[in-house]
């Protein structure tokens, strides 16, 4: 079963509003890096995903604003794809499905930002699609949601808890990158849904 990584929005426009400095999970980038240089290592693709936005451009999510870029720890390589999303999900509004039935991608890793947002949504897609789907939370990140009424927020350590209930055993397998590498570098096949 050929494996894809899909690293999704782990782009600069998250460092310009306040309330997305309070992130989760300081080890993101370190857990990011550990499993996209295995992929390169296995000749495995790496595909990368951008959400992109028009309104304004202010918005750091504009292809003309400054951080709409990669983060400054990732290095995409050109033979690597990248896509530019304008919906939550990494599928509806791009060739990634062409791409991927074109590489003969059965099974998908899901990675990036933000955990409950366009990281789940791709990877209900995804199950939806026929992928098997492997989420790594540790290779995830999101931030505090606050109420829609009330001054109180959820936090995002909670947010990511229940994205993995939400996902397992019925769009994906949650994997830790430790156990994801493990199965990776023995040449075993993921153990999936």
């Amino acid at each position: 079963m050929k494996t894809a990584l899909l690293v999704i929005d782990v782009q600069d426009s998250f460092k310009v509003l306040p309330r997305w400095e309070k992130r989760n999970n300081p080890e993101f980038e370190h857990n990011l890096t550990r499993l996209i240089q295995e992929f390169r290592a296995q000749d495995l693709p790496v595909i990368w995903i951008l959400h992109r936005e028009h309104d304004s451009t202010d918005n750091p999510f504009h292809p003309e604003h400054p951080a709409y870029k990669l983060m400054d720890f990732l290095e995409r390589r050109t033979d690597e794809v990248l896509f530019e999303k304008t919906t939550r999900n990494s599928f509806t509004s791009t060739g990634l499905q062409q791409h991927l039935t074109q590489l003969g991608i059965q099974h998908l890793v899901v990675t990036g930002i933000q955990t409950e947002q366009c990281c789940e949504t791709t990877t209900r897609v995804a199950g939806d699609l026929g992928y098997r789907v492997s989420f790594v939370s540790e290779a995830t990140r999101t931030f505090p949601i606050k109420h829609w009424e009330k001054e109180e927020f959820i936090s995002a350590e909670d947010i990511t808890r229940a994205t993995e209930y939400h996902l397992a055993g019925r769009f994906a397998t949650i994997h830790t990158v430790d156990s994801l590498l493990e199965q990776l570098q023995s040449g075993k096949q993921p153990v999936l849904l």
